[in-house]
């Protein structure tokens, strides 16, 4: 029995996205790879194998505790889904960690980075996760007919929480939109196409492409390296929100499913800190 390929087409028959496809492989043949070299088959492996599989794991790739827990959500699929045996919670339990706050520039800190940058398809994609609170991948597989600019508005085709939904089109970046589309061959499939092909397929530019041109970027600019693709989504919302939009409207444009994931943006706008007066200047004005 090919363990690995079984483990791929239950992935697949669940209807997981290639994404998912590709993250949930990862650790899983590494755990293969691990019980081979102890001539353990996965079907004896016992719960102290696996244990020692990640202990192994997080020692020798200095594994943060988020993934870890992917770790452990892999072996958990592979278990019910390729071994038909249980799984037992209290055997492996999932890590806690810690939560922080997302990086998020200043809107003269986004002004300056998108206004500087040269390349127009770089600039063009910054300017679109800005403007429409994109995801890296939402924007990297744009196609043509997803902009309606007669609405004013850009289709999203299953988003992460797998439902379409439709985001802002601003005007100003329809207009950087319609000058990169003229100056960059008119792409009538992905908009933003890899100079490379798959299989001699046409393929939407990597998350390697933009992480690398954003690092590139900061170095242009001297800046520390804080951003990534995300931070201009949450950078969309809290100037969003700071500019007075309310939470559901900003659940709705992000395609959060629950307005839980939203509220963050109350901690990150800086009119929260300040939009009410604080009790102990308040106190101080009244006794002194």
């Amino acid at each position: 029995m090919d363990y690995f390929d079984s483990y791929k087409e239950m992935l697949q028959l669940r209807g997981l996205t290639e994404h998912t496809l590709i993250s949930y492989s990862t650790y899983i043949k590494a755990y293969l790879d691990y019980l081979n070299k102890t001539g353990i088959a996965p079907e004896k492996a016992s719960w102290e194998n696996m244990r020692e599989f990640i202990l192994c794991l997080q020692t020798e790739r200095s594994l943060a505790d988020r993934t870890i827990n992917a770790v452990i959500s892999q072996l958990r699929f592979f278990r019910i889904y390729v071994l038909h045996q249980n799984w037992d919670p209290y055997q492996i339990p999932f890590r806690k960690f810690d939560t922080y706050m997302p990086y998020v520039p200043e809107q003269d800190q986004v002004f300056k980075f998108i206004s500087t940058i040269d390349d127009i398809k770089f600039k063009t994609l910054i300017i679109l996760m800005y403007s429409a609170g994109l995801r890296s991948g939402e924007v990297r597989h744009l196609r043509y007919e997803d902009i309606s600019r007669s609405q004013g508005r850009i289709h999203v085709a299953r988003g992460k929480s797998r439902y379409d939904r439709y985001a802002v089109l601003s005007d100003r970046a329809l207009n950087c939109l319609t000058d990169y589309w003229f100056a960059c061959g008119r792409p009538r499939n992905y908009l933003f196409p890899s100079s490379q092909k798959r299989d001699g397929k046409e393929v939407p530019v990597s998350s390697q492409y933009m992480s690398s041109k954003i690092r590139e970027h900061e170095d242009f600019l001297g800046w520390e390296h804080k951003i990534t693709a995300h931070t201009f989504r949450h950078a969309f919302a809290t100037h969003l929100y700071e500019n007075g939009a309310d939470l559901l409207t900003i659940k709705s444009l992000l395609g959060h499913r629950s307005l839980n994931s939203t509220t963050i943006y109350i901690h990150l706008a800086k009119k929260t800190l300040h939009q009410y007066p604080n009790p102990f200047d308040r106190m101080m004005e009244t006794f002194e």
